[in-house]
């Protein structure tokens, strides 16, 4: 049996990363088989073949420790199932883009610290900094459980109308919660520079 590490002590730095390799992907337990069948058995596969990414969390840098893990991927919606808030000036006819949390998930062990909403909000800034290069309406996720349904209400998501448990966060409610994610332009200069000095 894998010694677990305590929760992390406040103030205590927190990594979220890319899965890969080294991470110890066999010791991670949340509780629900179904998450923990994915990050052991279909993420890396997801990722091979760009289907989803997946990301970890970890207490330090360079450990193989998996804390937590969440993956994103494209989606897309279709008009009628947007709540009329959100749908005003959209059109009707072409599938409409949004980016999917296809799996949330926190150790057993972990859970009531606060972790949980930490990976839900890296992953949240993450799909604001993504929409500088790829349009996105929000955040859709289809909850597992009614009780995760209002777990994520009270993080800023709303119902959508297609079907029960299927939420998002419209990217409106995130660029405010990240405003330094959505306004950072990118610095080609800097991206160049290296390949120019390389080949001189």
């Amino acid at each position: 049996m894998t010694e677990l590490s305590p929760p992390p002590e406040k103030g205590q730095s927190l990594i979220v990363e890319p899965l890969g390799s080294s991470h110890d992907r066999a010791a991670f337990s949340c509780g629900v088989s179904e998450l923990d069948n994915y990050l052991k058995r279909q993420a890396s596969q997801d990722h091979t073949r760009n289907l989803a990414r997946t990301f970890v969390l970890i207490p330090t840098r360079g450990s193989r420790e998996i804390m937590g893990y969440y993956s994103l991927s494209g989606y897309s919606l279709t008009f009628d199932a947007l709540p009329p808030e959100l749908s005003r000036k959209l059109p009707h006819s072409i599938p409409l883009p949004a980016t999917l949390l296809g799996r949330l998930a926190l150790r057993e062990d972990l859970r009531g610290h606060g972790l949980g909403r930490l990976l839900l909000l890296y992953a949240m800034r993450e799909v604001v900094r993504a929409t500088r290069a790829v349009a996105s309406l929000g955040l859709v996720v289809d909850a597992m459980t009614d009780e995760l349904v209002a777990y994520y209400e009270s993080n800023g998501f709303v119902p959508l109308m297609d079907r029960p448990r299927h939420l998002i966060a419209p990217i409106t409610r995130m660029r405010a919660m990240f405003p330094e994610a959505a306004s950072q332009s990118l610095d080609l200069d800097a991206m160049v520079r290296p390949q120019e000095e390389s080949s001189s």
